[in-house]
């Protein structure tokens, strides 16, 4: 093919793809009725499939890397690039500014917080990085606290910073699987046996099974001791409806880019007012206690990203973060209630709905090594295409993680059902 007839061929296919994108955020329409309704509404959720362009060779159960933008946002971000690339320094240096203020408002009115409490970051990770690091009330002998259900680089980051800041730090390993109970009493037994723990890191849905913590019981808990909790929202927002009233949490790190469907490179750091005291401003960074924005430095980042923000908090909003959350909860109960009676699998994480999200997790019984949990990935994968990963980190083993999207139809996950029956039968 010729130079000139393959780019006449692109750019017809770049072109269509545009017209695409235009004619399914035309037709989107926000959903009518309560929640219950809309969850079980398939006709809703195919129009909702079609806002996205979808991956035909596999069925991929592994959305919880980072989430797929909707297609207006897609085209917004398109739209957004070609603008910085035009215009260059000449907008970042006279316009940025207002649309980061904007991005930081729309953040801040979703969580319901005011707009200095809240900063946007690249991702949870540097919103994390800088929380600990800067972190300055420690004393001789204090104690700080994770679990084993943590993001494993976060847990990675606290036995670091225990050796650091010479403070002994403590790992607790909860149980695999069990209902909200179980973990308040874990972490009740915790603050029981380490009385002199300064800080801890607390996960909201655990990145290994999806498993929802009491996070708003726990941090109760923990603030009756004088305890600091960073909370990491990393998987939740947009997975789970919520505020940070709703968690009781004084600091919170998040990504947008996994279940608010912002492109990638979008994260942001919670703190409530009259916390800032505790946290150095990052170096260099004038002084005050009064904007979160002081605790970090953005540097040159992607710009288009985070001018998209809005667009991709419009979205979310138009379907309603409480049909999402129900959505992907029926999602998860649509695959794991056909195998809560196969004595051959263990199901990690939550044991009912009222701890359960989106996500999920399995293993074959008595499987938990990496390498047997990646044997059975790739099984799924060649023999069946069905797309997963497996997680590692936990203290009872390895196990595989099953994560669709708003836009995973029903059929799938019975699907992948029926191939776990097939492999264990």
């Amino acid at each position: 093919m010729s130079s000139r007839r393959q780019f006449l061929k692109y750019s017809a296919a770049f072109a269509a793809s545009f017209t695409a994108l235009s004619l399914s955020a035309q037709q989107f329409e926000s959903p009518v009725g309560s929640v219950e309704t809309v969850t079980k509404d398939e006709a809703f959720w195919q129009k909702i499939r079609e806002q996205y362009d979808i991956q035909k060779e596999i069925i991929n159960l592994e959305q919880g890397y980072w989430g797929k933008m909707a297609n207006p946002v897609q085209q917004a971000f398109f739209d957004h690039t070609r603008r910085v690339n035009r215009e260059m320094s000449w907008y970042a240096r006279k316009h940025f500014s207002q649309d980061l203020h904007a991005a930081r408002e729309a953040v801040a009115d979703a969580l319901k917080v005011k707009k200095e409490e809240v900063m946007l970051t690249r991702n949870a990770t540097e919103s994390f990085v800088d929380l600990i690091t800067q972190f300055d009330d420690f004393s001789s002998g204090d104690e700080i606290l994770w679990a084993d259900t943590d993001y494993p680089a976060y847990q990675d980051m606290m036995a670091w910073l225990s050796a650091d800041r010479k403070v002994k730090g403590t790992k607790i390993n909860l149980p695999a699987y069990g209902d909200e109970q179980d973990y308040l009493e874990a972490y009740q037994q915790a603050f029981e046996q380490h009385p002199d723990i300064k800080l801890m890191l607390l996960t909201h849905v655990s990145n290994q099974h999806g498993l929802v913590m009491p996070v708003r019981k726990i941090a109760e808990m923990a603030k009756e001791r004088g305890i600091y909790v960073i909370c990491d929202c990393a998987q939740s927002w947009g997975l789970i409806d919520f505020t940070i009233d709703d968690l009781g949490v004084d600091w919170a790190i998040f990504n947008l880019h996994k279940w608010i469907g912002s492109p990638v490179g979008v994260g942001a750091l919670y703190m409530r007012q009259g916390t800032l005291s505790a946290v150095r401003p990052f170096p260099g960074e004038d002084a005050g206690d009064s904007d979160v924005s002081n605790r970090i430095h953005l540097a040159t980042s992607n710009f288009a990203s985070f001018m998209t923000v809005p667009d991709a908090l419009n979205f979310h909003n138009k379907i309603g973060g409480k049909n999402k959350e129900a959505r992907l909860r029926y999602l998860w109960e649509s695959w794991t209630r056909p195998l809560r009676d196969n004595t051959a699998i263990e199901i990690f994480g939550a044991t009912s709905s009222t701890n359960a999200s989106g996500m999920g997790g399995f293993r074959l019984a008595g499987k938990t090594s990496y390498e047997e949990n990646a044997a059975l990935q790739l099984q799924l994968e060649k023999e069946f295409g069905i797309f997963t990963v497996v997680r590692k980190g936990l203290s009872a083993g390895s196990n595989i993680r099953v994560t669709p999207q708003i836009f995973t139809p029903v059929a799938h996950m019975q699907k992948l059902a029926e191939a776990i029956n097939k492999i264990t039968g």
